[in-house]
């Protein structure tokens, strides 16, 4: 299964992007936040990624940064670039 998230990414990523600021997650209940493998696959391109956190209304939302929901992540800072 590959969530919404990363499809997103990699999707940008094919288009050349390489630089991300932020990330909108929105679902049909309250805010909710990506999946473990979305984390980190994130966290691969930005680990600083700012996630915007909606309910599909777009109504309930929450800011949060990547890093803290994935603390201690493995990155590239952990491959040494």
């Amino acid at each position: 299964t590959v969530c919404a998230e990363r499809v997103a990414l990699f999707k940008a990523v094919s288009e050349g992007v390489r630089e991300f600021r932020a990330l909108a997650v929105a679902c049909g209940q309250g805010p909710c936040a990506p999946c473990g493998a979305c984390r980190q696959v994130l966290y691969e391109f930005a680990p600083d990624l700012l996630l915007i956190l909606a309910d599909g209304e777009g109504k309930a939302w929450e800011t949060v940064r990547l890093s803290e929901l994935l603390p201690r992540g493995f990155g590239p800072k952990e491959l040494g670039r």
